[in-house]
């Protein structure tokens, strides 16, 4: 028992000296090559399919692509007997209401069918299923103190992270297995004062262009644990 109580006490100092030795800067590095190894996300073509399903609302499913070289995004959603397809390529952009370009204003508001949505969720998806690489877009802000944390009762070494004023407001924690350094939760909060903000939890993984992201997305508030809706990963493609 007392030789079991010292390999426990001994790994448990590892995992400190781990937190303290690694600057922000190296444990996003790690991480980074934990999940994109050869360096593909800049260059990433590929199709995504994503199932949202959130409580008192009917599933929504949407289809995404993203061509990084071609300057190219489309997504196509479904939802309660609508298709919406959104495109933008380069400097133009393209909408259309269940096959028809022709969208009245009162659908564009109901739907919130605009270019301006369309370019916001290009900017959405590929944030969260480049993470962590997009963290070493301009105007991100590595805080090279690593944290050690307890999240569901496990381990995490933390990555805080901050924007400059013209890219971001929100303040943001990435939580790294000390071991694989995946990234298996990440929070953001508002006013960190006030514990507001919400937390995802990942879970499973898929590989599309050697890349892993999170197959599964689950969503909660920050301040009381209310579950707000999860994303799953229902198909990947690459694209040639």
């Amino acid at each position: 028992m007392t030789r079991y109580i010292c390999i426990l006490f001994a790994l448990q100092l590892q995992l400190c000296a781990i937190g303290q030795e690694l600057s922000g800067s190296e444990l996003l590095a790690k991480a980074i090559a934990h999940h994109d190894p050869n360096g593909n996300w800049s260059t990433f073509k590929g199709a995504l399919t994503v199932t949202m399903t959130t409580p008192n609302s009917s599933e929504r499913t949407t289809k995404i692509i993203l061509d990084f070289p071609g300057q190219f995004y489309s997504a196509t959603v479904e939802k309660n007997g609508n298709t919406i397809i959104s495109t933008l390529k380069k400097d133009s952009c393209s909408l259309m209401l269940n096959g028809s370009a022709e969208i009245p204003k009162v659908a564009q508001d109901s739907l919130r069918i605009s270019c301006d949505r369309a370019k916001m969720m290009r900017d959405y998806y590929s944030y969260l299923y480049g993470l962590p690489m997009k963290l070493q877009d301009a105007g991100t802000n590595i805080y090279e103190t690593v944290q050690k944390k307890t999240f569901k009762n496990k381990e995490y070494l933390v990555l805080k992270v901050d924007y400059d004023e013209t890219v971001g407001k929100d303040t943001w924690y990435f939580y790294f297995d000390p071991k694989t350094y995946a990234m298996e939760v990440y929070q953001f909060y508002k006013d960190e004062s006030q514990n507001d903000g919400e937390y995802i939890l990942l879970t499973d993984t898929m590989d599309i262009n050697g890349i892993k992201m999170p197959k599964v997305r689950a969503w909660y508030y920050n301040k009381d644990d209310g579950y707000l809706g999860t994303d799953t990963l229902t198909e990947v493609k690459k694209l040639e």
